[in-house]
C-alpha cells in the first residue's frame, strides 16, 4: 500500500492541471481526481493506485491518465475487461473533455476543472545529492523524492526506460539513508541464468546442487545492514518470485539446500524498465511480490523528455572522463546538437556519445553517433566507413528490437535468433544497458 512518505513526495510539487477524470456511472460515481501533466495517475481496485476504485470488474491497475495539451493521454495497462471509447477497445488514445470511457461497470469521464497554482520546484542547490544531475523540474522532483525516501526504510521500485539512470537514483537514496556506511549491493535479475539466481539472492550450502562444491553467501547476506538494490526485476522467474517474497515478509530466508535460517537486514530497492502493473495483470509477475516492492515507487522520464538536464550531464560526464573542469568538447554547437537528439538510449547514450567525442578529440564525432545522424561522407578510408556504417545499423536494429520487446532481453534475443549473452554484450556497447 502507498505510504505517507510516497504521497508527500508525489504531492510536494504541484502543478498547472485544467482536466479531471470523474466516476460518471459506477459503484464510486461522483468520485473525481485532478489529472496531472508531469507524470500519469494510475486508475484501479488496487489500494496503491492514485485514483482507487471498488468496482469488482475494474483491474488492479486498469488504466493510466496524464493531462496534455491535446487532451487526456489514456493507456490501458494490460486489463482484462479492457477500456472502452464506445464500442471501440481502446490501447491509447488521447480524448478531449466530455468524453466517456467504459471500464467495467464504471463510466469515466473526462472533464475541464479548475486550474491550480503551479509550485515552483526547489533549486538545484536546495536539492544537491552526491552524482545526480537535476537541472529540469521533472528531475528535480525526483531529486525531492530522494530526500524524502533516503531516510526511511520503505521498498522502493524505481521504473524507467533503460539508460534513464535507476542504479544512479538507487545509490542516491541509500546515500541519503541511516545505512549509507553500509554495503550497496546490485543484483542484475536479467543478467543471471534463471537457475543461479536464487542462489545468488540468497546464497547454498555445499552440495546443494551439481557443482555446488563449496557453501556460497548470498547478495542478502552480504549487504547486511545496507541496501540490496535488485536491478530488472521484471526479469525475476515465476519460481523464484514466492521465494523472495517469503523472505521480504517474513524478514528471514534459507540459503539453497540449507535448513537453518538467517535474519534479513537489508533495505530493498528494485528496478524495471517494465510496467509491472501490466505483468501483475496477466499473471506474469505475482501481485503480491509487486505490493512488497513498490511500497513507494519513482517514475524517471526519459531523456528527450527533459532536454534541460543535457548542458549540465554532458558537463559531468566530461569531468568524470577528462579530470578537467572545462573540457575543449563543451562548446555551443556541441550542446545544441544534442539537445536535438531522440536518445532512445538515454542518459547511458549520452554518456557514451560524449566519452566517444572525447576520445577523439572533436565534436563531429557526436554528431557522426548521435540516434538522428546519417552515414558519413566517403571521405576516409573504405574500412573506416564501413565499421561506421555497421556500427549505425547495428545501434538502430538492437534500439529498435530492444524496444519492441519492452526491455525484455530473452525476447529480443529470440526474436533476433542470437545467443542472448551475445545481444547483452551488443546492448552494453550501444549504451542500451
Amino acid at each position: 500500500m502507498t505510504d505517507e512518505v510516497t504521497l508527500a513526495a508525489r504531492n510536494a510539487v504541484g502543478s498547472s492541471v485544467d482536466l479531471v477524470l470523474r466516476v460518471k456511472a459506477g459503484a464510486d460515481a461522483g468520485s473525481t481526481v485532478a489529472l496531472r501533466p508531469d507524470r500519469a495517475i494510475s486508475v484501479g481496485v488496487s489500494p496503491d493506485n492514485d485514483f482507487r476504485l471498488n468496482d469488482r470488474t475494474v483491474s488492479r491497475y486498469h488504466l493510466e491518465v496524464q493531462a496534455t495539451p491535446a487532451g487526456a493521454l489514456v493507456r490501458d495497462l494490460g486489463s482484462s475487461n479492457g477500456t472502452f471509447l464506445g464500442r471501440a477497445r481502446i490501447e491509447v488514445a488521447t480524448l478531449p473533455a466530455d468524453v466517456e470511457l467504459s471500464i467495467g461497470e464504471t463510466t469515466l469521464v473526462v472533464e475541464n476543472g479548475t486550474s491550480l497554482a503551479r509550485v515552483a520546484p526547489p533549486s538545484r542547490e536546495e536539492l544537491a545529492l552526491p552524482g545526480f544531475i537535476a537541472a529540469s523540474p521533472a528531475m528535480r522532483r525526483v531529486a525531492l523524492a530522494i530526500q524524502k525516501l533516503g531516510p526511511t526504510s520503505v521498498s522502493v521500485l524505481i521504473e524507467g526506460e533503460t539508460g534513464t539512470g535507476k542504479e544512479v537514483v538507487a545509490s542516491a537514496i541509500h546515500a541519503s539513508s541511516p545505512r549509507a556506511q553500509k554495503p550497496f549491493l546490485v543484483v542484475d535479475c536479467g543478467a543471471l541464468p534463471p537457475t543461479l539466481i536464487a542462489s545468488e539472492l540468497f546464497g547454498h550450502e555445499r552440495g546443494a546442487f551439481t557443482g555446488a562444491s563449496r557453501r556460497h553467501v548470498g547478495a542478502f547476506e552480504r549487504a547486511a545492514g545496507g541496501t540490496l538494490f535488485l536491478d530488472e526485476i521484471g526479469e525475476l522467474p515465476l519460481d523464484v518470485q514466492p521465494s523472495l517474497l517469503g523472505a521480504l515478509e517474513r524478514r528471514r530466508f534459507r540459503r539453497v539446500g540449507g535448513e537453518q535460517e538467517v535474519a534479513l537486514d537489508v533495505r530493498v530497492i528494485s528496478a524495471t524498465n517494465r510496467d509491472l502493473r501490466s505483468s501483475a495483470n496477466s499473471g506474469a509477475f505475482r501481485a503480491d511480490l509487486y505490493f512488497r516492492l513498490a511500497v513507494s515507487r519513482l517514475v524517471l522520464p526519459p531523456l528527450r523528455q527533459r532536454p534541460e538536464d543535457i548542458p549540465a550531464l554532458v558537463e559531468h560526464f566530461a569531468t568524470q572522463l577528462t579530470g578537467q573542469a572545462s573540457a575543449p568538447v563543451l562548446d555551443e554547437r556541441f550542446i545544441a546538437s544534442l539537445m536535438t537528439q531522440y536518445w532512445s538510449g538515454n542518459v547511458r547514450e549520452l554518456r557514451n556519445v560524449v566519452e566517444s567525442a572525447i576520445a577523439m578529440g572533436e565534436t563531429e564525432a557526436l554528431l557522426d553517433a548521435a540516434p538522428s545522424s546519417s552515414v558519413a561522407s566517403p571521405t576516409g578510408s573504405y574500412r573506416e566507413a564501413r565499421a561506421l556504417a555497421l556500427s549505425e545499423f547495428e545501434r538502430s536494429y538492437v534500439t529498435q528490437l530492444i524496444h519492441s520487446c519492452n526491455g525484455n532481453a530473452s525476447e529480443a534475443a529470440r526474436r533476433a535468433k542470437m545467443d542472448r549473452p551475445y545481444l547483452l554484450s551488443l546492448l552494453k556497447r550501444h549504451g542500451l544497458r
